[in-house]
């Protein structure tokens, strides 16, 4: 094998130029949020802009740049997007009929790429090559790896502002068709802003987890509400599919030490991380964090292997049976499946575990009640009746697993807004629900 210096060099160009070898018809694969090679994606858009591609399509998910091909419908058929997951970029392109979404566990995706998907190209930002000729897949590994087996091609952005993760994925110069160096900030989520109901909410949870527990949090001011009120408890762990900004001030406060879990212990795993500055400065060169597939992070089998397992999910709406809607409103298009399920289920099936599924009572001010007697037509079911566990708003706890549909029924329309109690109680009893 030639000398990795002169490997990198042989293979170094720009993103433009990159972009150039890209040819119509063309399917190009990403992984989430900071791996994307935003310059590289960027370059490939403006040359469909000026008539010179058709037929291109770019997967994403969780998208932490704007694209053109999201936000234009006039790109349409030159370059279009397909998301696993989609974040507010992708929503109006998915709704407006110019950009296509793939239905599925976030756990499964490896599994779909390598039975059902084949690229022309995969296109990750990583962090620079190390003295042996590695590069860090950096804060995303989530099916990366995945990726690599179905491509026929790989190109790589390296960014100097990427942290280097330790423990997690690496790809070899050998492996990479051509690179293009660059130096960007990383994309940083505004925090979020706790009001009076996410913090009574996450009151709620948190006296809800015991010492010891290993959690899991998603995004939102729920989430942030109950990390916070952690901070008071000792011997946390963190098994999670995101490793967010609250999950570094537990451990920075000494409230998460991972010394109680059944596995990985004394570390924190994840299969990415994203948020702010200081989640980026944690992960670089540090041996406590696993950035690890998401076949294996989010798998049920996995995750209930540690004891006292928390899982903390949101959803858009609620029914009297306990499923769950937290991908449209309606038949509108708003997200993906994610890893709820896989932590509701591993949540469930761990010894001592709880599963939380958290949410403001109401919608648009007060006019819309979140629980309903029924979905709204056309609403997406995520998590079924038989999985739901705990259901939390700011007026209590309904415990729905194993109850019947009377007591779901009754302990849900008593954490309904008061505004909308009677009227769910005169829905239950027209459809004849024993309340």
């Amino acid at each position: 094998m030639k000398d990795i210096h002169a490997l990198y060099n042989e293979k170094l160009t720009s993103a433009a130029e990159l972009a150039s070898r890209v040819e119509s018809g063309w399917l190009i694969g990403m992984d989430n949020a900071i791996s994307q090679p935003k310059d590289f994606i960027n370059a490939v858009s403006d040359r469909a802009k000026k008539g010179e591609l058709s037929g291109v399509w770019v997967q994403t998910m969780l998208d932490s740049y704007p694209y053109a091909f999201y936000e234009d419908d006039s790109l349409n058929g030159k370059i279009n997007g397909i998301s696993w997951f989609s974040s507010a970029g992708s929503r109006k392109a998915v709704n407006g009929g110019y950009a296509d979404v793939v239905p599925g566990y976030y756990r499964d995706m490896p599994s779909h790429i390598r039975s059902s998907w084949d690229y022309d190209t995969v296109a990750i930002s990583v962090s620079p090559m190390d003295s042996h000729g590695y590069f860090s897949l950096s804060c995303t590994n989530s099916y990366a790896e995945a990726l690599l087996d179905k491509t026929k091609r790989v190109y790589l952005e390296i960014n100097r502002q990427l942290p280097r993760a330790v423990r997690g994925s690496q790809i070899h110069i050998s492996r990479v068709d051509a690179l293009y160096e660059t130096d960007y900030a990383l994309p940083v989520l505004p925090p979020a802003k706790l009001d009076e109901t996410s913090t009574i909410i996450g009151g709620y949870i948190a006296e809800m987890i015991p010492d010891g527990a290993c959690i899991q949090l998603g995004i939102g001011a729920i989430p942030d509400a109950v990390g916070a009120a952690l901070k008071s408890k000792h011997d946390l762990g963190i098994h999670t599919e995101m490793f967010t900004d609250s999950m570094v001030e537990l451990i920075n406060c000494g409230a998460v030490n991972n010394s109680k879990k059944q596995t990985h212990r004394y570390r924190s795993v994840t299969t990415f991380a994203f948020g702010s500055q200081r989640i980026y400065d944690y992960v670089d060169d540090n041996p406590a964090i696993e950035i690890l597939p998401v076949d294996y992070v989010n798998d049920p089998a996995v995750i209930c292997l540690n004891d006292n397992m928390i899982s903390i999910n949101a959803a858009l709406e609620v029914d009297f049976w306990g499923q769950v809607c937290a991908e449209s409103i309606g038949t509108k298009h708003v997200s993906g499946s994610g890893g709820q399920v896989d932590y509701v289920r591993g949540a469930c099936q761990s010894k001592g575990g709880k599963s939380f599924i958290a949410f403001p009572s109401t919608a648009k001010g007060g006019t819309i009640s979140k629980i309903k007697p029924i979905l709204t037509p056309g609403a997406i079911v995520t998590t079924s009746k038989n999985d739901v566990d705990y259901v939390v708003t700011e007026f209590g706890v309904a415990h729905l697993r194993g109850q019947s549909l009377a007591s779901r029924t009754k302990q849900l329309i008593a954490i309904a807004h008061p505004d909308f109690r009677d009227e769910l109680t005169f829905e239950a009893r027209k459809r004849g629900i024993m309340i």
